[in-house]
């Protein structure tokens, strides 16, 4: 005489533990692929801020560009013999206690 009983409701509970891991690997991908994603357009602009100050153009200009592109700032313009260079940060976008999303770019001074 077998007893089938006791596998009762295992099929359920496997399901309740496995969905939420499931749910969770893919909500950290999609994080993780906007944070890549954010990085990139955060490091275009500050290449982009790198060429307009090095062109002589207004720090707003600068600034506002690096918000435009990345929804970024402007952390620090620095001259390094002929080059500007360019630091900028933007925040990760994710609900996560990191740290800011940070690039630097320079390019070559206009001589201006």
């Amino acid at each position: 005489m077998s007893v089938r009983g006791d596998d009762r409701g295992a099929a359920a509970a496997e399901f309740a533990v496995v969905v939420p891991a499931v749910l969770l690997v893919v909500a950290l991908a999609a994080g993780t692929l906007a944070a890549a994603g954010r990085q990139v357009r955060l490091e275009q602009a500050a290449a982009q801020a790198a060429r307009l100050s090095a062109r002589g153009e207004a720090d707003a200009r600068v600034a506002g560009i690096v918000s435009t592109v990345a929804g970024g700032a402007v952390d620090a313009v620095s001259m390094e013999g002929d080059l500007i260079c360019v630091t900028v940060s933007a925040p990760l976008g994710l609900a996560v206690p990191l740290p800011d999303l940070t690039a630097r770019s320079c390019a070559l001074s206009g001589g201006g």
